[in-house]
C-alpha cells in the first residue's frame, strides 16, 4: 500500500481568473506560478509553501448563496500564516470580511470573491534545517 505523506494542490472553482487573482496574489501575497500548461480552460497556479493552490476558471456547479457566514462550517482550505494580525490589516484594507476562529485558537475564517471558504491559522514558521 503505498504511503500518502502529503497534499500536492488543492484546486479551487472560480468565475474569473483576474479577480481571484486580485485576492489571492494581490490581497494574500501569493506567487503565481508561469508553468501552468494550457489546459483548454483559463485558470492559474499559485505557490502555497511547497504546496498550490490550482485556481480553475470553470462553471462552479455549487451554490454560491446560502452558505454559512463563518467559513469553519462549510468545507474549506485551511492554511497556516506568520500572523493572523498582520492577515487583518490585509483585509481590513480590502475590505474583505472575515470571522474570528470560534476554537479560541489565533485563527481566521474569510471567503475568496467566489465564496470559497479560506482558513488560516497562526505558526510560527519552523527554522529552516542547514543544507
Amino acid at each position: 500500500m503505498p504511503t500518502i505523506y502529503g497534499i500536492h494542490h488543492v484546486s479551487l472553482i472560480v468565475a474569473d481568473t483576474a479577480i481571484a487573482l486580485e485576492f489571492y496574489a494581490g490581497v494574500l501575497g501569493l506567487k503565481v506560478l508561469e508553468t501552468r500548461p494550457a489546459l483548454g480552460f483559463a485558470g492559474a497556479w499559485l505557490a502555497v509553501g511547497n504546496q498550490q493552490i490550482h485556481l480553475l476558471e470553470l462553471p462552479n456547479p455549487d451554490p454560491i448563496a446560502g452558505r454559512p457566514t463563518h467559513g469553519g462550517r462549510d468545507r474549506h482550505l485551511a492554511l497556516r500564516v506568520s500572523s493572523v494580525r498582520d492577515l487583518i490589516v490585509r483585509l481590513d484594507a480590502a475590505q474583505c470580511a472575515y470571522t474570528l476562529s470560534r476554537s479560541g485558537r489565533q485563527a481566521l475564517f474569510c471567503r475568496d470573491p467566489d465564496g470559497n471558504a479560506l482558513e488560516f491559522i497562526e505558526e510560527k514558521k519552523p527554522a529552516t534545517p542547514p543544507a
